[in-house]
């Protein structure tokens, strides 16, 4: 990822922003890497600091060995999470496994007495209604079935034989860490959550996704969009643009002092 700004460890900066007021912080789906949210920069506006999470065991962290649970990745991703510098509020997004990532992080950083901002997660069950599942015990094939079903990955690398299977290493491992998934001892979430679904995603009920208000002593909402698992693709823009929304708000009510306009 030449293009992007490193962090030590797990986060790259997209784009610079050296007037930002809040950052969010994108977690990605299983199976997907930093680099996936880069499109999102276009959408960025000048006061946002956008920063993607680069999981172990993929592109620029291919060499590195992938987490065995989600406790194990939470401990890297809160460890590098950049907080040096000024206090810059910040909303955490997770889509899909990133969710469950994004909570949990967003739990260790309160425990820490550092929580964030806000919380936003997308296309997942709540964390106490986390479905198990066998597809990381299944055949290659098996797997690959279940990449074309949810259109977790790109035509051109599942259809390519040498790619695949440099990537299903990593892309069961990461179907291991869902499907083993159960909610960590700690303390509950104070932050306020937004909820995030497409309306014909097989992954996420809209029951399911209005568990999430039991995760948080916080402020619960919820949007729902037109679409499938990755509606988000579709609707990348209105996304941003809620992402956006939620740093501000969150950036006006703090008491940290804005930086002055370009």
């Amino acid at each position: 990822m030449p293009a992007d700004e490193l962090f030590p460890g797990a986060f790259r900066r997209l784009a610079p922003r050296p007037y930002a007021r809040a950052r969010v912080v994108l977690f990605p789906h299983g199976g997907g890497s930093a680099s996936y949210y880069r499109p999102w920069t276009t959408s960025a506006p000048w006061d946002i600091e956008f920063l993607a999470v680069q999981y172990p065991g993929r592109e620029d962290r291919f060499a590195e060995p992938a987490p065995v649970d989600i406790r194990e990745l939470v401990d890297t991703v809160a460890a590098d999470l950049p907080l040096a510098g000024s206090p810059t509020p910040t909303v955490l997004f997770g889509h899909s496994m990133g969710a469950l990532v994004a909570y949990e992080v967003a739990r260790r950083l309160t425990a820490a007495g550092d929580p964030p901002a806000a919380l936003v997660v997308s296309g997942h069950p709540a964390p106490h209604l986390a479905r198990p599942g066998q597809v990381h015990l299944g055949s290659d094939d098996e797997l690959i079935e279940e990449l074309r079903r949810t259109e977790a990955t790109h035509l051109d690398i599942l259809d390519n034989p040498v790619l695949i299977q440099a990537f299903l290493p990593v892309i069961r491992s990461d179907y291991r860490l869902s499907e083993t998934y159960r909610p960590l001892p700690g303390v509950r979430l104070r932050a306020p959550v937004t909820v995030l679904h497409g309306d014909r995603d097989p992954e996420v009920t809209a029951a399911e996704a209005a568990g999430w208000c039991d995760a948080t002593d916080g402020l619960c909402e919820s949007r729902v969009f037109a679409g499938g698992h990755f509606y988000l693709d579709e609707h990348r823009d209105a996304v941003v643009e809620l992402l956006t929304a939620r740093a501000r708000a969150m950036s006006a009510t703090s008491a940290v002092p804005w930086p002055s306009t370009p």
